[in-house]
C-alpha cells in the first residue's frame, strides 16, 4: 500500500497485496470491498475519463463497482482467489463503456453544463488536443493505448481487460502509437 491506502502497482508487492485483498474479499466482502474501490477508482477514472465525459466516467465507475460487488457476492471463494482483479475490473468497465457508447449513439447528445476540467486533468487546450488525437484511432486502438499508457495496465492486465491475447493487445498499442505519431507529425 502506498500513501492514503492506495495500492501501488509494482511487481511482487502488487502481487502480494492483490492476494491479500482477494483473501479479504473472500473472508468479508462487505468490509473489504471499500478497499477494492479505493485501489481502483482513480485508475478507472483516469482511463474512462479519456474515453468519456467527466460525468459519464463517474457513472461508469459507479456501475462498474456495483456490478463487481454483485458478481463477487455470487462467486465461490476459489473463483475470487483466481481472479486477476485489475484486469477483471477493467473488463467490467470496458463492457459497460461499450454498452454505454452503443446506447449513447441512439440518443441525442446532451450539452455539458459544468466545468469538465478537474484537478487531475491537463489544461483544457491539452485535454482537447489529446481527445482529438485519440479520436483518430479506432475504438480498439484507443482503448489499448489509454489503458496501457494513461492507466498503466501491463500487457497481461490489458489483454484480460480487452478480452484478447497479450500479443494482440501489444499489437493494438503499437499500431495506435504509430498512428498517433503520424498524426502528430502531419500536424507539425
Amino acid at each position: 500500500m502506498g500513501e492514503n491506502g492506495v495500492l501501488i502497482f509494482d511487481g511482487a508487492r502488487q502481487h502480494a497485496s492483490m492476494d491479500d485483498m482477494k483473501q479479504r474479499l473472500c473472508d468479508d466482502l462487505a468490509s473489504a470491498f471499500p478497499e477494492l474501490v479505493r485501489c481502483f477508482q482513480h485508475d478507472l477514472y483516469s482511463g474512462l475519463r479519456r474515453m468519456n465525459s467527466h460525468a459519464d466516467a463517474e457513472d461508469l465507475i459507479q456501475e462498474t463497482f456495483i456490478r463487481a460487488y454483485r458478481a463477487l457476492e455470487k462467486y465461490p471463494s476459489a473463483r475470487i482467489l483466481d481472479l486477476r482483479l485489475r484486469g477483471w475490473i477493467w473488463t467490467i468497465a470496458l463492457n459497460l463503456g461499450r454498452n454505454f457508447a452503443r446506447d449513447r449513439s441512439r440518443r441525442p447528445t446532451p450539452v455539458e453544463l459544468f466545468d469538465r476540467h478537474g484537478s487531475d486533468d491537463p489544461d483544457p487546450v491539452d485535454f482537447d488536443m489529446w481527445n482529438r488525437l485519440l479520436g483518430t484511432l479506432s475504438d480498439r486502438q484507443r482503448r489499448a493505448v489509454v489503458l496501457r499508457h494513461v492507466v498503466g495496465l501491463n500487457y497481461h492486465e490489458l489483454a484480460d481487460a480487452l478480452g484478447t491475447p497479450a500479443g494482440t493487445a501489444k499489437s493494438d498499442v503499437s499500431r495506435g502509437l504509430a498512428k498517433l505519431r503520424l498524426v502528430i507529425e502531419e500536424q507539425a
